[in-house]
């Protein structure tokens, strides 16, 4: 049964807008107690960036999360020193190895694996000798899955925004050949993702709309979404949003 990893860290991009500066305890909305809410609405996991620059999910946040998280625990990260020694402190469930521009509004492109492997290859290592799933958000690109597979990342999560950008352009009409050139970019390189024997993931822009194609391809295991809920409940509330995401990708349909 695919799984729904849901992103909070644009509970706590609210927050900062308010109290950037002062102590997070203060501040709100807490995505600490956003995750409880997550939990309830069934999701199958949460996952937070912690960024360099700590622009919203800040050291607290994690802190408190890998205590209190029931389900699993992803935590994003840039493949840095500092971020490798808290997630072997930590220790989350998963860990993802992300790029991370300064100006980007949120992480824009995959991680180019093929153009460092030696390095990730040592960073993995190091999650690795600490316990830890580790995993690559990657472009749909064969070269990146080939070296992740190098590099020896257990899981690859395609970067569904060009999918996303597409659907929203052709009206969601897979009947569009760009529309369902994307599709099928990611249907591919999760077949060669699982035939390396790794994890088949996604995320990235997918919302209440785009999501079901994703949803129903083969072998695909987990999906990462968190803007388009954390809009939603602004609405619903953050349980019922989940449970709406939920309930959309485990509806079988054939595309």
């Amino acid at each position: 049964m695919i799984q729904l990893c849901v992103n909070i860290d644009h509970v706590a991009t609210i927050r900062q807008a308010r109290y950037k500066g002062m102590d997070p305890h203060a501040g709100e909305p807490d995505p600490v107690r956003a995750a409880h809410e997550v939990e309830l609405g069934g999701a199958d996991g949460i996952t937070v960036h912690l960024r360099e620059d700590r622009r919203h999910i800040q050291d607290r946040d994690v802190e408190l999360l890998r205590s209190l998280v029931k389900v699993k625990l992803n935590l994003e990260m840039a493949a840095t020193a500092e971020m490798v020694a808290i997630a072997e402190r930590l220790k989350p469930h998963t860990v993802m190895l992300v790029p991370e521009g300064r100006e980007e509004v949120t992480t824009e492109g995959g991680l180019d694996v093929a153009g460092q492997v030696s390095e990730m290859q040592g960073t993995v290592d190091r999650l690795h000798a600490a316990g830890l799933i580790v995993s690559a958000f990657i472009d749909a690109e064969d070269a990146q899955v080939d070296a992740c597979r190098r590099a020896g990342f257990d899981v690859c999560e395609i970067h569904t925004g060009p999918y996303a950008h597409a659907f929203s352009v052709e009206g969601g009409d897979f009947r569009k050949k760009p529309l369902a050139d994307e599709l099928a970019r990611v249907a591919a390189a999760g077949d060669r993702i699982r035939a390396a024997g790794m994890r088949f993931n996604a995320g990235h822009a997918l919302n209440y709309h785009n999501v079901q194609p994703i949803a129903a391809l083969s072998g695909i295991e987990e999906l990462h979404i968190g803007h388009a809920i954390v809009s939603r409940s602004v609405y619903t509330g953050l349980r019922q949003a989940v449970a709406e995401m939920k309930r959309l990708m485990t509806v079988v349909h054939s595309f």
